[in-house]
């Protein structure tokens, strides 16, 4: 394994950084050139690629850009606020791998035991080895070896994705009512993940990178290992302690009104809203029991900041540590040695930048990113200790290079 950079580059700062708006000056960025972002943005707006966004950047814990740009409901010229509320889908992946990871602290687990030690279901698994597309029957050959708990946080325990994953599984998948975690808030966690062990793996165990359902399957296991549900351990671990005051999988009735309005696009690619009783935006306002660890919150641009500055700190943020430095360490370590993920790698939860991903756009070697499905980025970067997050809610997206174009805009605004 890769020694983590992230990690090195966060020591080298003695004191954790908590956000606070300021200058841009006091945080070596200039505030012209970070004026290029409000242009940027509005282009794809006035061009109505999206209708709109809300962005912020820090460095050194000092917020020098925080703006919400266009329009939220576009029928009733409602202004994009900056404390919108927005669906970040994947995004939930790296909250719930610190939450297993806090776990882990505790002697509550080894990433290398296999899951069934938890799940006694998952003992037996099977791999896909023919698929008839015609009636979704199969053939399987066992597993080589079980799936363990550092396979879920990596992306390589053979297991794939609803709706989104290859062809055969999301056919099996749909037969076996294996739900994605967006719009269906009233399964059960338990019952599902069950369900799923009875179905195959794509492929062997730690094999091959699968992006997939596992982090909601790790998600379970935080419930299995501490005893209460998932909302309640990240209300209770890390929401609380960090002041993360708007994350939630469904939100009470007080903010719903701050939840963005979702859109997506025609076959020519034109902004359509999404009705607001279609399940798959709804989602949030619903009194659901499904907590999806893979996809099921719902946040806002401070309160991922926030979350980011906790892992540029080395773990700790507003006085409390969530896990200790050697943990972060561990996190943002490249965990998947020699297999394919584009440029980059991928650790506990995180990808991580390398030196080929580096060469390609102004991010740091050691950087960790990742996204959610309706069109929320984010980064941290250890070397410049720069926090960027780009939120829209549009899927899918046909001008998704919005993303690589804000890293650019928030890079070309460093001063020193």
């Amino acid at each position: 394994m890769v020694h983590s950079v992230f990690a090195r580059l966060c020591a080298q700062s003695t004191m954790p950084a908590d956000l606070r708006e300021s200058e841009p000056a006091a945080a070596a960025m200039s505030a012209d050139r970070l004026q290029r972002i409000d242009r940027f943005i509005g282009e794809y707006i006035d061009k109505h690629w999206i209708a709109g966004a809300a962005a912020l950047i820090a460095r050194n814990g000092k917020i020098v850009y925080y703006k919400a740009l266009g329009n939220d409901d576009l029928a009733n010229h409602t202004p994009m606020k900056r404390n919108e509320i927005f669906r970040i889908a994947s995004q939930s992946k790296a909250i719930t791998s610190v939450a297993a990871m806090i776990l882990y602290e505790q002697g509550k687990f080894l990433l290398d035991d296999p899951i069934s030690k938890y799940i006694p279901e998952f003992r037996d698994t099977r791999v896909l080895a023919s698929f008839n597309p015609s009636d979704t029957t199969y053939t399987t050959v066992a597993a080589k070896r079980q799936i363990t708990v550092r396979d879920l946080l990596t992306h390589v325990s053979g297991l794939d994705y609803p709706l989104i994953g290859s062809k055969p599984m999301v056919a099996i998948y749909a037969k076996a009512k294996i739900p994605v975690g967006i719009g269906t808030p009233y399964y059960r966690l338990d019952t599902v993940m069950k369900k799923l062990a009875a179905l195959p793996l794509v492929h062997q165990p730690g094999e091959s990178w699968t992006y997939s359902f596992g982090v909601d399957l790790l998600g379970y296991l935080v419930e299995v290992w501490s005893g209460t549900s998932l909302d309640e351990f990240f209300r209770r671990n890390i929401f609380e302690p960090l002041g993360m005051k708007d994350s939630y999988f469904y939100l009470p009735a007080e903010k719903q009104s701050r939840l963005a309005t979702l859109y997506t696009e025609d076959s020519v690619h034109r902004l359509v809203q999404v009705a607001a009783n279609e399940p798959v935006a709804s989602y949030p306002d619903s009194h659901g029991r499904f907590f999806s660890g893979g996809a099921g919150l719902s946040s806002t641009l401070m309160d991922y900041a926030i979350f980011l500055q906790m892992m540029l700190n080395g773990g700790e943020y507003n006085g409390h540590r969530i896990l200790s430095r050697n943990t972060v360490r561990l996190m943002t370590t490249n965990q998947i040695g020699d297999m394919k993920l584009g440029d980059n790698k991928f650790g506990l939860g995180f990808e991580i930048e390398t030196e080929k991903g580096s060469a390609r756009l102004p991010v740091n070697i050691g950087t960790i990113s990742w996204g959610g499905y309706f069109g929320t980025a984010y980064w941290a970067d250890p070397k410049e200790k720069l926090v960027g997050l780009l939120m829209i809610q549009l899927y899918p997206n046909s001008h998704g290079d919005i993303v690589d174009k804000f890293k650019v805009m928030a890079y070309q605004a460093i001063t020193d």
